[in-house]
C-alpha cells in the first residue's frame, strides 16, 4: 500500500522518513523541487507534479498527506480533487481550523472521496520519539492508514480516532492551547528565579532537579533545562513569540460556549504583547522553547 506524503517541511520531510524506512513505500512531493531530490538520495520514490503522484500510484487506492501551512489546504484539495479518482483519501496533517476541516470533507466527499484530520504533535523530535496524532474523518478510512500510524508513532508515541471530521483538529487545537499556558508558566517561573532577590541562582540546577519526579516534571522543563545550561542569560535571542493560530481559535470557542479560559487568555495575550515590542527574559525563553521542539526560528 502506498502513501504520497506532499509537503516536505520541518515535519512533512520527516514523516516521509520514518514511514520510508518502517518499510512502507512512500510518494515524496512537494511545492518546490529542493526537498523533493533530497528524499529521492534517500531512495524514495518521488514525484514532481502533482500529476505524477497520481500516476504512481496505478490501481492502487490513492492516499495522500497533505503537511502544507492551514492557509492553503483548501486550495489544494481543489487541485488535487480535479486530478484523484473516487474513494481517494487525503490527509490534512497540519493545523488547520477545526470548523473549515468541517467544510473541506463536504467538498471532499461530494467528489467521492474522504478527508481525514490528523492533528499531529511532536514537533521536530516526532521522526526520534514518535508522533502524537489525533484523528478525525471517516472511520473505514481510519482503518485503512493504521499500518502508517503504527509506524509513525514508535517507538514512544501514539495515536486515537476521535470521531467525525474536524475532530481530530479540535483535539490538537485544545492541546496548543494548553501548551501555550504551559509555557508561558514555565517562563514566567525561570524569570523569577533570573530576576528575583537572588540573583545568583543556577537557573539550570532548578531545571534538573524540577526535572526529578517534582509535580512539574515535563518534556517542556527538560527543554527548558536544556535551554538554560546552553544559555542561561538568553543572549541572542529577540523575545518576539509569533501566535499560530490555534490558542486563537481555542479562545473563540470559550467564548461561544461561555467556558472561561483566563491561563490560555493571558498566555495568548503576552505573545500578541511581544510582536508590538513587550520582550523580557520570559519571552526569550518561550522563543527558545519554540526553536527546540518545532524548530520555530528565534526572532534576533
Amino acid at each position: 500500500m502506498k502513501i504520497a506524503i506532499f509537503g516536505l517541511g520541518r515535519m512533512g520531510s520527516q514523516i516521509a522518513r520514518k514511514l520510508h524506512e518502517g518499510g512502507h513505500e512512500i510518494i515524496a512531493a512537494n511545492r518546490s523541487r529542493g526537498p523533493v531530490d533530497e528524499m529521492k538520495n534517500l531512495g524514495m520514490m518521488v514525484a514532481y507534479t502533482k500529476e505524477e503522484v497520481v500516476n504512481l500510484f496505478g490501481d492502487e487506492q490513492i492516499i495522500i498527506w497533505l503537511m502544507v501551512p492551514s492557509d492553503v489546504v483548501d486550495s489544494e484539495l481543489d487541485i488535487w480533487l480535479d486530478l484523484i479518482p473516487r474513494r481517494s483519501i487525503l490527509i490534512d496533517g497540519g493545523n488547520s481550523k477545526w470548523s473549515d476541516t468541517r467544510e473541506m470533507a463536504k467538498k471532499v466527499l461530494k467528489k467521492g472521496s474522504q478527508l481525514l484530520d490528523i492533528g499531529t504533535s511532536g514537533g521536530v523530535w516526532g521522526y526520534q520519539n514518535g508522533f502524537s496524532m489525533m484523528v478525525g474523518g471517516d472511520s473505514a478510512s481510519f482503518e485503512i492508514i493504521k499500518p502508517f500510524l503504527e509506524t509513525l508513532k514508535a517507538p514512544t508515541g501514539d495515536y486515537q480516532y476521535f470521531g467525525n471530521n474536524g475532530s481530530g483538529h479540535y483535539v490538537k487545537m485544545v492541546h496548543n492551547a494548553i501548551e501555550y499556558g504551559m509555557m508561558e508558566s514555565l517562563a514566567e517561573g525561570y524569570r523569577l528565579l533570573k530576576e528575583g532577590p537572588y540573583k545568583d541562582l543556577d537557573l539550570y540546577k532548578a531545571g534538573v532537579v524540577w526535572q526529578k519526579r517534582s509535580v512539574i516534571t515535563s518534556w517542556l522543563n527538560e527543554l527548558v533545562r536544556d535551554i538554560m545550561k546552553d544559555n542561561p542569560n538568553q543572549d541572542g535571542v529577540g523575545g518576539e513569540v509569533a501566535e499560530s493560530g490555534e490558542a486563537r481559535w481555542a479562545l473563540e470557542v470559550a467564548k461561544e460556549f461561555n467556558i472561561e479560559a483566563p491561563a490560555i487568555q493571558s498566555s495568548f495575550d503576552v505573545r500578541l504583547d511581544s510582536e508590538k515590542g513587550k520582550v523580557n527574559f520570559a519571552t526569550k525563553l518561550l522563543a527558545s522553547m519554540r526553536n527546540a521542539f518545532g524548530g520555530h526560528k528565534i526572532n534576533n
